[in-house]
């Protein structure tokens, strides 16, 4: 499965890059806002983790195009963010984010979300 990993945070990306492949994903691109990550996405990505504040293009901004996109509306996305207040998770879900996780997390912390959003895709498949 191939990753897109949005955050305009080289150290954060790299963080991400690194325990994806700590948990056995390998095959990932990154991009550093929203609107580079819209260039790199097409069919060939199976899951999304992005940031909520960027430049150009916020996550919330990049999800709702991807939700728009025939290829993104199935995909799923995970936003890490320091955003926390309960109104920033209900707009990240309307946006069309499936889960969230606060910066900062461990790598189990995110293995988990990936295991529980990638097990919501099969069940509904």
């Amino acid at each position: 499965m191939k990753f897109l990993v949005v955050d305009d945070s080289v150290t954060m990306r790299r963080i991400i890059m690194n325990a994806l492949e700590r948990i056995g994903y390998t095959e990932a691109v990154e991009a550093s806002n929203g609107h580079e990550a819209l260039g790199l996405f097409d069919a060939s990505i199976g899951f999304i983790i992005t940031d909520w504040n960027m430049p150009t293009m916020s996550g919330l901004e990049f999800a709702r195009s991807v939700r728009g996109n025939p290829c993104g509306s199935s995909v799923p996305i995970l936003m890490v963010t320091t955003r926390g207040a309960r109104e920033d998770i209900v707009a990240a879900v309307e946006a069309g984010v499936n889960n969230y996780i606060l910066k900062p997390f461990t790598p189990s912390v995110l293995k988990d979300k990936i295991d529980r959003l990638l097990a919501s895709v099969e069940a509904a498949a």
